[in-house]
């Protein structure tokens, strides 16, 4: 299972650095980055029929145009396939790693219903964010520049007729749109939802949360969303 993961995750990996698509958070190949996730997802998804879904819905729903937010990480044009991008690449650096150490705790040693494939991987990572393709406008505020005199900044707001079931819920509506095989993809679907952690859960939703940190594909996806836009600012 680990080796298999491993291969794969190397092959991936391979298809990044011969593309290099993205030098840093500002500095990147928006084709390149187009073409590096296709490939990506041709080499990996096993059902070919639902690859092209997914690459489809990608260039159907702005994925390459829309920034990754309003204020923080990725908060500029095409932030949204930057950040998706440099997710993937973080988590398949710490796929292998992860899921070793899982496998020897008690739990792992327990049961093999949480081990993932890079497959796994590249789907929940590339989809994580999926709900905010096509979720943002442009407006023009009022702002003082270094000078003192006053211009008109643009600036990323989220569109309000937007209805949204919840940031990790709606991501996975979306991806399900595309890849209705993965409803019995129970592990993917907890990672692409609860990637937020506790920040995006309703009151309700909050008490099992711990149930779903069993599940290692979770916090392997949380720590390449926060180590993508903390370390590598996308």
């Amino acid at each position: 299972m680990i080796e298999k993961l491993q291969q794969d995750v190397n092959a991936l990996l391979d298809i990044y650095n011969k593309n290099n698509p993205v030098q840093q958070a500002k500095k990147f190949d928006l084709e390149k980055v187009k073409l590096t996730i296709n490939q990506m997802a041709d080499y990996i998804i096993q059902n070919k029929e639902e690859a092209e879904a997914f690459k489809n819905w990608m260039e159907e729903h702005q994925f390459y145009t829309s920034p990754a937010s309003t204020r923080f990480h990725g908060n500029w044009d095409s932030g949204l396939c930057v950040h998706s991008l440099m997710v993937c690449v973080q988590a398949l650096k710490f796929a292998a790693v992860v899921l070793a150490d899982f496998k020897q705790s008690p739990l792992g040693q327990q049961t093999s219903d949480f081990d993932y494939t890079a497959e796994d991987v590249f789907v929940s990572t590339i989809a994580h964010d999926f709900c905010k393709a096509g979720s943002y406008k442009v407006e023009f505020r009022n702002t003082k520049d270094i000078n003192g005199n006053w211009t008109k900044k643009a600036v990323f707001k989220t569109r309000e007729e937007i209805r949204n079931l919840g940031h990790g819920n709606e991501s996975v509506l979306n991806l399900l749109e595309c890849m209705p095989g993965f409803i019995k993809r129970r592990n993917v679907l907890e990672a692409v939802s609860r990637h937020m952690g506790f920040s995006d859960l309703s009151d309700l939703e909050k008490i099992n949360y711990s149930n779903f940190l069993q599940n290692p594909l979770v916090l392997l996806i949380q720590l390449a969303d926060q180590s993508a836009a903390n370390w590598w600012d996308c």
